[in-house]
């Protein structure tokens, strides 16, 4: 199963991201590293959401999102966590 975590991305984003991208990175980066997060990234032009492919439990997403210095400081005005029936691509490669 993987979940889609959502981000609904505060208008001046791009301008307040650099003092608190180092930390949102480490974040993303170790949840990578042990293997719970797949993919993840901001969707361009209008920079307004990012998307975030894990295959953890919820309860690690819902985690990992309170924590995300972008969403305490605000530059994530709104996340969601929802259930992605992957059909093709799965992440064991048997799909």
């Amino acid at each position: 199963m993987h979940l889609l975590l959502e981000y609904a991305l505060a208008p001046d984003y791009l301008e307040r991201r650099a003092a608190l991208r180092e930390q949102h990175l480490a974040l993303v980066r170790a949840a990578h590293e042990r293997g719970e997060l797949l993919l993840a990234g901001a969707l361009p032009d209008p920079y307004d959401r990012a998307l975030l492919i894990w295959t953890a439990p919820r309860d690690v997403v819902e985690r990992f999102a309170a924590a995300d210095p972008y969403v305490v400081h605000g530059l994530v005005t709104g996340w969601s966590v929802r259930e992605w029936n992957v059909v093709v691509g799965g992440a064991d490669g048997s799909r």
